[in-house]
């Protein structure tokens, strides 16, 4: 039965001619574009599924809000996982990790530069489920200066030799670490990177009890029955017993008092499967995604299908005329609506499966060029999982089904006395419903094509936006701790390096910051004020183009300017700071002695973060020599930068003894907090392109069956003297008002999503009228070439030759 079914659906899809080519490369486009953003979205709920007790498996994330400014970051003191497994029932083991910045690997006399090096507790591999190829788990981190090596590191360092017990120095420190251990490569769906892991007692502060000190990552894992809730109720009690003393000792007051003000100070637990979607939450791993993205992508895929789907009932619609008599004859000899319905179901279905394999196959060919684009790694396995398959079959049933549905009883319902008299007897109802399908594809469309051009202006005005410094032509120099008490020196040689401008010495630089620190203010004994601290030398404000509201900045030649402080116009507004030169800030020196800081200028406020950060409290205080780790910042000629950087090397090799400099321009850097948007928005124009395509076939499709069914018509009115331009117009006209329509829909649809997207970003643009009318010139424009060779190829026909038409 099947088969003769098939057979009978494939002799009536002959008939259909090249309008099944347009149905089938439209559905198949279609489920390509659903079947890579199905791959995108699962690929991104996949971030830490594989860990094997990852629903036990807690990080512990820091919330505070410090005299109106909030923090919330996976940020924790070395003491906290210890105490937690003894004051916590629940808990039942801990690892805290520390994460380097780009680091130096020596090996006898080579030298290799490694990205992803971190300090981790013994029971690291308890936590995370990376098999150890070499070594064994329980031992491999438990004695200081040993480190295990990922499988692509091993290969990179040692080649084909075994690394077990070699020792390697990391870092630019005299410490030598030795290899216990081999672990497979990281998989990519882990909401960090570890090439090197090393042992987290090799860390000075690993048994530190500074509970202020918020340096490290702390994941927790409970008990199998214990209760999430619990934990997290038990933190103020811990936060009272630790922290109350050291907020005491270095603020002068009670947690009860701090508490009253209105500054929060407490923890929470965050599960490890939901870090990567999670943005709110700060740290300094694996950039975490945006969830609103997949949902915007996941829409975008439906309404792709939607459009695809929609040029399937448009054509089937279109055609019933070509149909109407085999509908009437069947009817005649006995078949009832439902046998007519299922067999034109079951034509679509089997047009969608076979749209389906041409889908993969044009997915495998795209999806290496699609993860170039984006900076992806996705691949589609169809055997990974059970549910690939049958997902893929549903997808296309799904499809078919909804394709299809209004079709078959459409066809199915006409009466065969009528339609056996040449005459369908609802061409109006089926005209109206092809109008208002194609209204809907183009406002889909318009809205697609408006929300990428606004995604493109947001994502140019974060790259370009002034951000209150020139971040042009600066080289940074990491690892400033390698000059060790040289670095006047240092800047002193960088400075006869023809095209070096300036040089500065800092513990952070715009985009890095490192340090939020507390301070108290002489006379408002009762309140505390966080800032993002930088401590920096007299020409961090030349070097970086910062500009002075008032006052002055460090004088080399003053020495009590080493005790003086620089403020920010945020932290003088947000503290009410009324005369900021009056104002000394106040904090712990040695011993029980309190340091007295004067304010001696105000700087302009300037982004040290991304822009999708608000502006925070900022102070620079003064860096002296001792103070020897963190950046060289050095401005560089724009025509010299090459050769500049060249000597720089060479003069760091002098200071350092050869080891590597590592560096990074400060724009390019700066870009990095913006690679969620770069693809998000080729991700969006990407689909738009498609979604545009999958219109246009359509339109093209029945605008060819719409011109053989008005070929005399056409013959006719060139007979009375129409113009081909006359016909061209006439044709034309009819689509700008579907398009005009489709237009005033979309428009506050559009206005309603935007809106509430850029609301994300405290520095965005405004919607200007332009963003809206692009959209409505782009589908104008398509629609118009689209269908306008296929009218001027038809007006073009000589009228006897039209007049011939059947």
């Amino acid at each position: 039965m099947i088969r003769h079914l098939l057979k009978f659906s494939y002799r009536a899809l002959q008939r259909q001619g090249g309008y099944v080519v347009i149905n089938v490369l439209g559905l198949a486009i279609g489920i390509a574009c659903t079947l890579a953003i199905s791959l995108f979205i699962v690929h991104e709920l996949s971030y830490d599924q594989y860990h094997e007790d990852k629903d036990r498996i807690y990080r512990i994330v820091l919330h505070g809000i410090f005299s109106g400014t909030e923090v919330k970051g996976a940020y924790t003191p070395s003491p906290m996982g210890l105490a937690m497994v003894n004051d916590f029932p629940e808990v039942e083991s801990f690892v805290r990790m520390n994460v380097w910045d780009e680091t130096i690997v020596q090996v006898d006399d080579r030298y290799f530069i490694e990205q992803d090096f971190i300090e981790a507790d013994s029971t690291f591999f308890d936590f995370f489920s990376i098999p150890l190829i070499s070594g064994h788990q329980e031992t491999a981190l438990t004695e200081p200066n040993t480190v295990v090596l990922s499988k692509t590191t091993a290969a990179r360092i040692f080649g084909e030799g075994d690394p077990m017990d070699e020792m390697i120095r990391i870092g630019n420190g005299p410490t030598h670490y030795r290899v216990t251990g081999v672990m497979e490569d990281v998989p990519e769906t882990t909401h960090f990177n570890a090439g090197l892991v090393g042992s987290f007692t090799s860390n000075p502060r690993a048994d530190d009890n500074q509970w202020l000190s918020n340096s490290f990552y702390t994941y927790v894992k409970l008990h199998p029955d214990a209760s999430f809730e619990t934990v997290t109720e038990r933190f103020e009690g811990l936060v009272l017993k630790y922290i109350g003393p050291e907020l005491r000792r270095v603020l002068g007051i009670t947690t009860e008092d701090f508490l009253a003000q209105g500054n929060v100070f407490n923890y929470f637990l965050q599960p490890l499967t939901a870090i990567h979607l999670d943005p709110s939450v700060e740290h300094h791993l694996k950039p975490s995604n945006d969830p609103k993205y997949l949902w915007i992508f996941g829409a975008i895929g439906l309404l792709i299908l939607v459009i695809a789907s929609i040029n399937f009932m448009n054509l089937s619609t279109a055609q019933a005329t070509k149909r109407a008599k085999e509908v009437g004859m069947k009817k005649v000899i006995g078949s009832s609506r439902g046998m007519l319905a299922w067999q034109f179901v079951t034509e679509t279905v089997f047009l969608s499966f076979l749209a389906l394999l041409v889908a993969a196959m044009v997915l495998e060919i795209t999806l290496p060029y699609f993860n170039n684009l984006l900076s992806l790694h996705l691949s589609m396995s169809y055997f990974s999982s059970w549910f690939v398959i049958p997902g893929m079959i549903a997808l296309a049933l799904v499809v078919g089904l909804f394709a299809g549905s209004y079709p078959a009883f459409y066809l199915s319902a006409f009466n065969p006395n009528t339609v056996l008299k040449g005459k369908t007897g609802s061409s109006k109802q089926s005209t109206s419903l092809r109008r208002a399908l194609t209204v809907l594809q183009f406002a889909i469309s318009i809205m697609l094509i408006s929300g990428s051009v606004v995604m493109y202006k947001q994502l140019s005005f974060m790259l370009n936006k002034d951000l209150g410094f020139d971040r042009e032509n600066i080289l940074v120099l990491r690892n400033a701790y390698s000059i060790g008490n040289q670095i006047e020196a240092f800047k002193s040689e960088l400075q006869g390096i023809p095209g070096v401008v300036s040089v500065s010495a800092s513990t952070a630089v715009p985009g890095r910051p490192n340090n939020n620190n507390g301070y108290m203010i002489s006379g408002r004994d009762d309140e505390s004020f966080l800032m993002q601290t930088t401590w920096a030398d007299h020409d961090f404000l030349e070097t970086y183009g910062i500009k002075l509201a008032e006052g002055r900045f460090f004088d080399p030649d003053l020495r009590t300017d080493q005790q003086a402080c620089i403020l920010n116009e945020r932290a003088v507004n947000n503290y009410r700071l009324d005369d900021p030169f009056a104002t000394r800030l106040l904090v712990p020196g040695e011993g029980d002695e309190l340091e007295v800081m004067p304010v001696i200028g105000v700087v302009h406020d300037f982004h040290f973060e991304s822009l999708r950060n608000d502006i925070n409290p900022a102070i620079i205080r003064f860096k002296d020599e001792a103070t020897n780790w963190g950046y060289i910042s050095i401005r560089l000629e724009p025509d010299m930068v090459s050769e500049a950087r060249r000597q720089a090397e060479e003069l760091w090799a002098s200071f350092t003894g050869n080891d590597p400099m590592l560096y990074f321009f400060l724009d390019e850097d700066f870009n990095r907090f913006y690679r969620e948007e770069q693809q998000n928005a080729k991700m969006s124009v990407l689909f738009t392109v498609l979604a545009i395509v999958i219109a246009s076939l359509g339109l093209y499709g029945l605008t060819a069956f719409s011109l053989e069914q008005r070929t005399r018509e056409i013959g006719i009115r060139k007979t009375f003297g129409a113009s081909i331009s006359n016909i061209w117009f006439m044709i034309c006209k009819d689509v700008m008002v579907l398009v005009g329509v489709a237009t005033v829909i979309a428009w506050p649809l559009m206005y309603w999503v935007v809106s509430n997207w850029l609301h994300n970003y405290p520095y965005r643009i405004s919607l200007q009228p332009v963003d809206f009318l692009v959209g409505f010139v782009v589908a104008v424009v398509i629609a118009l070439a689209t269908i306008s060779y296929r009218v001027l190829r038809t007006a073009s026909l000589n009228p006897s030759l039209s007049l011939r038409s059947d």
